[in-house]
């Protein structure tokens, strides 16, 4: 078959660390166009992975002619950059958050919809074998109508949004531009924006949810230009509530760069999915079922999003576990949550 043409618009510190790599590992991809700020990084990208294009002007890359592309641009570029590359006809990989704008994140859903291409958000954790048991367990056996679900995440980012360090283990190479995070009107905001994402993107996509509404507090201690931490609760679509707390910890304050548990309890049974502690359990009404899972199966990587997309761009059979409807969702989520740390009161989804 014809090699599969690849382009990266905003080849920032995740796309380097992570999406190219794995794209490199494909037998059948040609990586022909990149884009990012900074030429002396740019070129090193290009000869790193044997780019035939590198331009700090995304549209060349898309004038180059892609079947797929790799949005890795500040969160606060993502609807332009992503409505240009579907509009070129590539199949997009768009990282998280879709967009600080709920209506941006669904008219990129839309978009891909009406032109017949695909679109994977990066939520790597819902790819992960104990997440796709969790999710298999929720279509096989249920645990009814959602009544409550509550989300507890944090992670090892406290010195990377308060702009005094960067991520745990960083190299030189991947230390992200800080107003990639700690800037509002390229973030969006914190906490929220930088992991509350994944983990709404993993508990909306277990339950199959749609929240409605919420009130939000956040805070920012260390004089932090964003928020370092946020306790939310929130209403759903069916009447079901939930909350949802987020905290930046110190680097190493535990085992893995993340703590994420998501426990969802329904009119007929529960389900417990905890990273950290790689756990997953539901109970159906009538019998308790545990899956037996190794110390690190939790942990994350963006493989599953990277292999979505290339068999999407290969036309072959895959199952989307990360789709533009469900970015859409994530967003909506947290700009409920940010105008109501604003205002102070309770905010509703703006349909």
């Amino acid at each position: 078959m014809p090699k599969i043409r690849v382009g990266v618009i905003g080849a920032g510190s995740w796309a380097v660390a992570s999406h190219l790599p794995n794209l490199a590992k494909d037998k059948d991809v040609e990586f022909i166009g990149v884009s990012r700020k900074g030429a002396e990084m740019l070129e090193k990208i290009k000869g790193d992975f044997n780019f035939q294009v590198a331009s700090e002007n995304y549209q060349d890359v898309l004038d180059a002619g892609i079947d797929l592309c790799v949005i890795g641009s500040p969160t606060g570029l993502h609807h332009e950059h992503a409505m240009a590359a579907l509009k070129s006809g590539a199949h997009v990989l768009c990282e998280k958050p879709v967009t600080i704008e709920p209506s941006e994140a669904w008219e990129i859903d839309e978009t891909a919809k009406s032109l017949n291409r695909h679109l994977v958000i990066a939520f790597g954790w819902n790819y992960l074998p104990m997440l796709q048991r969790a999710k298999e367990l929720v279509l096989e056996r249920g645990i009814g109508e959602l009544e409550q679900m509550s989300i507890t995440m944090s992670s090892q980012c406290r010195e990377l949004l308060s702009n005094t360090g960067a991520y745990p283990d960083s190299s030189p190479e991947s230390v992200p531009e800080q107003s990639t995070w700690t800037d509002p009107r390229v973030s969006g905001g914190g906490y929220g924006q930088a992991q509350l994402s994944h983990a709404l993107g993993m508990g909306l996509w277990l339950t199959d949810s749609r929240i409605a509404s919420g009130f939000a507090m956040m805070s920012a201690p260390m004089a932090a230009p964003v928020e370092l931490h946020d306790a939310i609760t929130y209403k759903f679509d069916n009447g079901a509530i939930g909350v949802v707390s987020g905290g930046s910890a110190h680097v190493k304050a535990h085992r893995d760069a993340h703590a994420l548990e998501v426990r969802a309890i329904g009119s007929k049974g529960q389900l417990l999915v905890d990273i950290e502690r790689a756990a997953v359990w539901l109970y159906d009404g009538k019998e308790n079922v545990e899956v037996s899972l190794g110390e690190k199966d939790g942990q994350y990587n963006c493989d599953g999003p990277i292999d979505a997309i290339l068999k999407a761009a290969k036309g072959e059979e895959f199952i989307n576990q990360s789709p533009g409807h469900l970015g859409a969702r994530t967003v909506e989520a947290l700009d409920i949550a940010y105008r109501s740390a604003a205002s102070g009161k309770l905010e509703h989804r703006q349909n």
